[in-house]
Parts: C-alpha cells; structure tokens; sequence
C-alpha cells in the first residue's frame, strides 16, 4: 500500500516507521522550516528512532498526493489549516487517516468533521486511536488501538492492512464516541498531572472513575455510544495518560500545579475550552473538565479547585 504521512512529529515519525516495517510504501512529508523534518533531512533520525533508507522524506506538498491512504498526525488545531493547504491538491479516491486527538476550538466540531467537509466525497475520513506512546512501541512493547470510519468498507480494510503483532488494531462502532473519549482524557491527563504537582496521585482512582462517567454523560448528549468513554479511546487510554512519565498532558499539568514551565503541545490544553463548550451546548455537567478550564483559563487556585472537587454535593454514584 502506497502511503503518506503529514507530520514529522514523534506519533507522525512513530507512524512512519511502523508502517515501513509491516512493508508498506511510505512517504513522510513535512515542512521544510520543521526543525523535526530538517533533522531528517540531514540524519534520518530524531531523539526516538531512525527512519530508514526505504522511507522517502518530502517538503514539497504537492508529493501528498502519491499516496492512496493519506495519514495526518499533526496538532489539532492547525488540521483546519492544512485542508485549506490540501485543496490545490484536488485530493480524489484518497483515504485520509487522521492520527491525532482534540476538537475544534473555533467551530467544537469534531476533527473528522473538519477534514470531512473540506475534502472531495471520494475521500473517506478514518481515525486511528488508542494508547501507546513512541517511545514504548519503538522498544517492541506492544498496545491495542482503535480504526474507525463511517465507511465499513475503508475501516475493515485498515485494520486488516495496519494489524501486526506490535499494534492489535480493534474495529471502532462509535466515530462520535471515540473522538470526544480520545480528546477529553487529555484534559483527564492535566488533572492527573496537577494531582502529582501537589502529591496527590491517591486521588487518581476517583480521578478516572469521575472523569470516565461524566464524559460518558457528554457522549451520549451528543449521539454516540456512552460505553465508548469505557472503551480503548477513553478509559483504556488512562494508564499512558494519566500515570506514565511520557505523557505530555500529565507532565504539563504536574509542572503547571507546581509553577514550572512546559515548552511541549499538550493538546488538552485546547481541549478543556472545547469541552467546556460542548458541556454548554448539550447542558451536561462536566465537573473535572470545568475545573481544569477554570485553572488553565481563569486563573482560579489549581489547589483549592481540585479540593472543591471533592467537596460537591454528596450524591449516589450512580
């Protein structure tokens, strides 16, 4: 299978040499000031992994277009302006895969939706989900990941071309419910993180209990499958988010509870102000996103809002 890949980040580089080991034809494109694609350019190597010679790297746009399956893992909130970059390209019969995880701040739209309405019917949108980090898949640790699509036909065809004993890929019912699950742990992830900052990781059990149960709530409001918040996109992405030292939302929340600085994306971040929108649109209560976007947004306490947390209204669990 010909394939290209749009972003030379570590899950773009990550993707790239993946589907290069499993014998695929890949392409990975990235612009030519990326200080990412630069090192690539000169050593086919970033901190994480090697790339090999059998990967063909790009800066010219245009060479998107070589591939059947177009995958895009890039920052959430620029996937709006790489369509408008994509349509020159009048882009026909491609399959675009989108590897990342948020919802549109401008629009709350869900980022297949973005790349849905820009693109020519003849191209299906999929979304490739799930936990893992780069580091643990480089070293041969293996995970469980989620391919969804509108399209039968496109999903079963990806899973089936993408499966390998490294990533065990499961067939996603529920578009609506694996998006608002992958994107809202993040925000789950910041609080975790903020709950270390201040050396209360106890409370990561009621944490992830909490945090699954009210974006089950939004799920449903939306029009999806609330047991897709239980599922490998939400739940089943908690241990590489909320506990393990790579993750980006965790670290950024621990730093931003102890007033230290953050230099890389942490897509939550965005993804609390969606959230808190969404919950506005739909009149569910998002207590624990709420919070976080009180933190990051107001300048409320970060302590003292995680502590009102516990000190809501006592209620039946369920």
């Amino acid at each position: 299978m010909k394939i290209t890949v749009i972003g030379c980040g570590r899950w773009g580089s990550l993707i790239t040499w993946y589907l290069d080991r499993m014998g695929h034809e890949v392409t990975l494109y990235g612009m030519a000031d990326a200080p990412e694609m630069q090192r690539f350019l000169a050593t086919r190597q970033n901190d994480l992994l090697s790339l090999p010679k059998s990967v063909r790297l790009t800066t010219d746009i245009n060479d998107v277009s070589t591939g059947e399956v177009i995958i895009i893992s890039i920052p959430s909130q620029a996937l709006s302006g790489l369509m408008e970059e994509l349509q020159p390209l009048r882009l026909r019969f491609k399959t675009v895969v989108l590897c990342m995880k948020g919802i549109d701040i401008t629009t709350g739209k869900r980022l297949s939706e973005i790349a849905t309405e820009a693109l020519d019917e003849s191209c299906p949108v999929a979304v490739w989900l799930g936990p893992g980090h780069v580091q643990e898949f480089y070293k041969g640790n293996p995970s469980c990941m989620v391919i969804d699509s509108q399209n039968e036909q496109i999903k079963h065809r990806l899973v089936n071309a993408f499966s390998s004993d490294l990533i065990r890929f499961y067939y996603g019912q529920d578009m609506i419910g694996n998006e608002i699950g992958a994107a809202a742990k993040n925000v789950i992830g910041i609080a975790a993180g903020m709950l270390d900052g201040f050396e209360l990781g106890t409370l990561k059990g009621a944490l992830m209990a909490r945090g699954t149960h009210e974006v089950a709530r939004l799920i449903k409001a939306m029009g999806g499958n609330e047991m897709s918040a239980y599922g490998l996109c939400h739940l089943g992405d908690y241990e590489a988010t909320v506990f393990s030292p790579h993750s980006h939302n965790r670290a950024f929340g621990e730093c931003f509870a102890k007033g230290e600085s953050f230099g890389a994306l942490a897509e939550g971040y965005y993804t609390a102000r969606a959230m808190v929108d969404l919950g506005k649109k739909y009149d569910v209560d998002l207590p624990i996103c709420s919070a976080v976007y009180r933190i990051l947004y107001e300048g409320a306490d970060c302590k003292q809002v995680l502590m009102e947390l516990m000190t809501r209204t006592l209620k039946s669990e369920f």
